[in-house]
């Protein structure tokens, strides 16, 4: 098996310990908010954006390591990180959905369009 070329290896370096900090990141968002509406948005964000990294690392060094030896390119790990990017949000979209439902305490943040639309017709009263 051929050696991979520097640059790559610092770049695969690279991926894989930034998707490991923003895995802890969320992590940590998951262990330490507040309430559930909050602790909802940290494996969202942080931790997808992390395991998409580390998947895109990992697609990238056998992709190399297969064009190098004749295999081809490996697609496993970006339809991996396409899956992943689809149902995350669309799973804590429906989860935050389903507490606001259950939970009559969860209010929904206002809408700043919202917002202007009262202000506009509690100072000019018809």
């Amino acid at each position: 098996m051929n050696p991979l070329p520097i640059w790559l290896d610092v770049l695969l370096a690279v991926l894989v310990v930034v998707g490991a900090g923003f895995a802890l990141i969320g992590s940590f968002g998951l262990a330490r908010l507040s309430d559930f509406v909050k602790r909802v948005h940290g494996p969202t964000k942080a931790s997808t954006l992390g395991v998409g990294c580390v998947l895109i690392a990992s697609a990238a060094y056998f992709t190399a390591r297969g064009l190098s030896s004749g295999e081809g390119a490996s697609l496993h790990e970006l339809m991996i990180t396409l899956f992943v990017f689809l149902t995350a949000p669309v799973s804590a979209h429906l989860l935050v959905k389903a507490a606001l439902k259950l939970d009559p305490t969860i209010r929904p943040p206002a809408r700043p369009a919202d917002d202007d639309a009262a202000r506009r017709s509690e100072s000019n009263p018809s």
